[in-house]
């Protein structure tokens, strides 16, 4: 039983019983109403200190149960929240490092595809400078070994024909070249350079009949030679040979062999004297 509910008894016990019986009972009736009045003025200070007692057990002993709970309810969400909030800062954080560290990547490939343009740009400004250099030496190199060959070149002049042309040695060449290849002559060897030029032709059989004679095989030399006042020497020479029936090679005389090379530089004059060949 509570404190209260014990203080209450025990007040009414006393209260009742003792008291009642002394009134309800007198031996005269004076007697019980004086003993009533002392018995209720002795009950003030019972009531006092049962109230008393009350209120003490009731500020000593709070039910506080519901706010308990509250608190406690509020005390996990709260740590609960606090929880979160540390995930979410632990969050912010790795997700930071990340940043700076895709940031120093980016970084530091944008650093190496400057270095490495900056090398390609280089790379192919040095490449330049090297073809350059290299197309300049063979171009020297060319030159050089077509006059050192010209120079042990020597066209056999005797019995050749030949002619001094008032053109320059490059124009003789150009039109020289291109009389062979109009009459279906392919050049085998050439070699130029600024003051002689030298060309072999392929073996030709059955040539046109404008320069040659049907049935007949022949290739020709030919020798350019750079003279002053831009005049070229023309030297022709042609190893022509007759064709049998059965391929066999017939004999020709030197008027006949002097004939085709005349042929060839008079081919020749008359494309440098045509206004289209000029």
């Amino acid at each position: 039983m509570p404190f209260r509910a014990q203080a209450v008894a025990l007040f009414m016990e006393s209260d009742v019983d003792k008291p009642a019986r002394s009134v309800d009972n007198p031996e005269n009736p004076m007697e019980g109403r004086d003993v009533q009045d002392k018995t209720q003025s002795n009950q003030w200070p019972l009531w006092i200190g049962v109230m008393a007692l009350c209120l003490m057990a009731s500020g000593c002993k709070p039910d506080d149960s519901p706010f308990k709970a509250e608190n406690e309810s509020l005390r996990k969400q709260l740590a609960k929240e606090e929880s979160v909030v540390t995930s979410l800062q632990d969050g912010n954080k790795v997700m930071q490092q990340q940043i700076d560290l895709l940031n120093q990547e980016l970084r530091d490939a944008k650093k190496s595809a400057e270095t490495a343009r900056a090398d390609a740009k280089a790379a192919v400004e040095n490449l330049a400078i090297q073809a350059a250099q290299a197309k300049k030496l063979s171009a020297e190199v060319q030159k050089t070994a077509a006059a050192q060959a010209a120079q042990y070149i020597h066209v056999e002049e005797k019995g050749a024909q030949t002619d001094d042309l008032p053109r320059p040695l490059s124009s003789v060449a150009k039109i020289a070249e291109d009389a062979l290849s109009r009459h279906g002559y392919h050049i085998k060897v050439s070699i130029k350079t600024d003051q002689k030029a030298v060309y072999v032709t392929e073996r030709k059989v059955s040539p046109p009949t404008s320069l040659e004679v049907a049935g007949s095989r022949n290739q020709y030399v030919l020798s350019l030679h750079a003279l002053p006042s831009n005049v070229t020497r023309l030297s022709v020479k042609a190893d022509f040979e007759k064709l049998a029936q059965g391929g066999r090679v017939l004999s020709v005389s030197a008027e006949e062999v002097a004939e085709i090379e005349r042929s060839l530089i008079r081919e020749i004059n008359k494309a440098l004297v045509s206004p289209n060949k000029t």
